[in-house]
């Protein structure tokens, strides 16, 4: 666990680089910030924001790269998986899992959880020793398990419905869940119309267009034009 905070620089690179591993990366955002995924072959995604109190989860089997557009203030954890692994294994009702990947999803557990754990820094950003901290690591696993864990294997290798675009989790849920899902993610701003479709377990925009409607009336753009104000 790391706490970040670093200031966009006028002349050097804004480039923040993560090795290969056998981890995931998961980092809270403790205010708003703009960055660019870097691919891999080193052109750039369009910037995003990145709201405060959000997060995103990634795969470090390859890396990972992104480039700030505004300063970074953050909290970082390195989750090995390994550590998921004897975290499912220590409860009965989770399986081995997978993570999804999230980008600005928000989350209020693991927002909670990094405020408290803020108080543990000392003035060089570096976590006291990982003793104290391994219950709430365990914590943090078996919360990304529950809400971010998919099966590690599919029949097929694809899940219901045939689109390897769609969060297949989401798509079990109700209509009426995944619809008050997107209405948080609508008025937090951080995501586009399409990512929210994602996220929500819709296989295209035009599903998740026609499906909001249909439960609340009005289309997701004017939803999110009306949280504005």
């Amino acid at each position: 666990m790391t706490s970040i905070f670093r200031e966009l620089g006028e002349r050097e690179a804004n480039d923040v680089r993560l090795p290969a591993c056998e981890s995931y990366f998961l980092m809270l955002y403790l205010e708003d910030a703009e960055h660019a995924d870097i691919r891999s072959d080193g052109s750039c995604t369009p910037v995003r924001r990145f709201g405060r109190g959000t997060v995103c989860l990634v795969d470090l089997a390859d890396g990972a790269a992104i480039r700030l557009n505004s300063r970074l203030r953050s909290l970082a954890f390195v989750l090995p998986k390994t550590l998921l692994g004897e975290t499912a294994e220590l409860s009965p009702d989770t399986e081995q899992r997978r993570l999804v990947c999230r980008r600005g999803e928000p989350d209020s557990v693991i927002h909670n959880l990094g405020t408290a754990l803020l108080a543990f820094f000392s003035g060089n950003g570096k976590a006291p020793s990982p003793a104290p901290l391994r219950p709430v690591a365990v914590a943090i696993c078996a919360h990304l398990l529950h809400r971010y864990g998919e099966p590690i294997e599919t029949s097929g290798g694809e899940a219901p419905g045939g689109d390897p675009r769609e969060d297949f989790g989401a798509a079990l849920l109700p209509m009426a869940t995944r619809i008050d899902r997107a209405k948080a993610y609508l008025a937090n701003h951080a995501l586009s119309l399409e990512d929210i479709a994602y996220v929500c377990g819709f296989g295209d925009l035009e599903h998740f267009e026609r499906a909001f409607a249909g439960e609340t009336g009005v289309t997701p753009s004017a939803w999110w034009r009306a949280s504005l104000h």
